[in-house]
């Protein structure tokens, strides 16, 4: 029987699925892994779930009778799942381009924090700033990572490090995620840094008895979503027994634990600023998943550009670098049953290239914005080249 359908992408040149049996996440062998279909099409249905990819030939003859709200000749390109940061802090004021300089003559993350630089100086400026300048700050941001492909981005709090200023960030996340077409999984982290004239028990019994039960209270309401918990671990800031203290506290009122985990791994001086060891991890069977970590001390809005340094600085593979950036980033965030690879029944979240092979996004270095011609979220295009 004919029926609406929302969109039909037809002859790609690829398909990259990422997953083709269902798999939660890639660890081992995403080289074997990858799924890709070559001379392929794809259709999203109007609930923005996908319904059909395969031969293009056989989609075509499957569809015959039925119509489409847009259709697009993607001949020659390739359409690859919507990318998905990981971990990120979009939402502040205050920018720290000083502090840049400060780390090329040599200053360490830390040299930075003790001098009043670092979270401290984003949480003055956060502090001050109306809800309505974050929002737009952070509309701006969100629109450059969906034009950079992202389509599922972790945001997180933790530049208030009071209960009224994260409330306020966690608002702004809120009023995002109901107005914007980007999907967001959002993150309370007020144990970002321990406040100043605070110990970090003190902090943590503060986070414990006052701001998670006011989350709890505004859950319930539906005022504001929370979906995950991150707590910054690291000397000098919040120590393991404090971590674990809020980790546990979030997990029983239903967060995800997602937070900063390097951290735990104790590291020499000379070791802190090397890059994680992704190798390694990779052949030990880890689950590894990417994401930008965009704040103000670290300016990158691309996934694109973090798979290449994956492969570049960590010796990842480009299927590895690929599936870390979709299907793990996705499961890491609790969503890999309905994002993170083009498979029936999952969101109709992906982009479209003009290359003849899916490589070219991660390749061609800082080239993203002449290769993505189409971003498209829930099946709607949301960026056009």
């Amino acid at each position: 029987m004919a029926g609406g359908h929302r969109l039909l992408l037809e002859n790609a040149r690829q398909v990259v699925m990422v997953c083709g049996r269902g798999e939660r996440f890639l660890a081992r062998d995403a080289l074997r892994s990858l799924a890709v279909l070559e001379g392929a099409s794809l259709v999203v249905g109007t609930d923005g779930l996908i319904k059909a990819i395969g031969p293009a030939d056989a989609i075509q003859k499957m569809f015959s009778e039925e119509t489409f709200e847009e259709r697009i000749d993607c001949s020659g390109k390739c359409i690859l799942p919507g990318l998905v940061d990981a971990h990120t802090h979009p939402v502040w004021a205050g920018e720290r381009v000083h502090e840049f300089a400060m780390k090329l003559a040599g200053a360490t993350y830390m040299d930075i924090h003790r001098a009043g630089g670092g979270i401290n100086f984003t949480v003055e400026h956060t502090r001050q700033a109306s809800e309505e300048e974050l929002f737009c700050s952070f509309q701006e941001r969100l629109q450059r990572m969906m034009r950079a492909g992202t389509t599922l981005v972790e945001c997180k709090s933790g530049y208030g490090l009071n209960l009224e200023t994260e409330l306020k960030m966690l608002r702004v996340i809120e009023r995002a995620r109901r107005q914007l077409p980007i999907g967001i999984s959002a993150t309370y982290c007020g144990a970002h840094s321990v406040p100043k004239g605070k110990t970090a028990p003190e902090a943590a019994d503060e986070i414990i008895n006052s701001h998670l039960p006011k989350l709890k209270e505004l859950g319930r309401s539906g005022e504001i979503h929370v979906d995950n918990i991150d707590v910054f671990c690291e000397k000098g800031v919040f120590d393991l027994s404090s971590t674990r203290r809020i980790l546990q506290s979030g997990k029983e009122m239903g967060l995800q634990i997602n937070f900063h985990g390097d951290e735990l791994h104790p590291m020499k001086a000379a070791e802190v600023l090397k890059q994680p060891r992704a190798r390694k991890m990779l052949d030990e069977g880890v689950i590894v998943a990417l994401g930008s970590d965009f704040n103000p001390n670290a300016y990158c809005f691309s996934m694109p550009v973090v798979m290449h340094l994956a492969c570049v600085n960590m010796r990842m593979s480009m299927p590895e670098a690929l599936a870390a950036a979709t299907i793990n980033a996705a499961y890491a965030l609790g969503k890999s049953d309905t994002h993170g690879s083009l498979e029936v029944g999952k969101q109709g979240d992906l982009i479209i290239i003009n290359s003849s092979r899916w490589e070219h996004l991660i390749y061609q270095f800082g080239g993203h914005h002449e290769l993505i011609e189409y971003v498209v979220a829930k099946g709607k295009v949301i960026y056009k080249k």
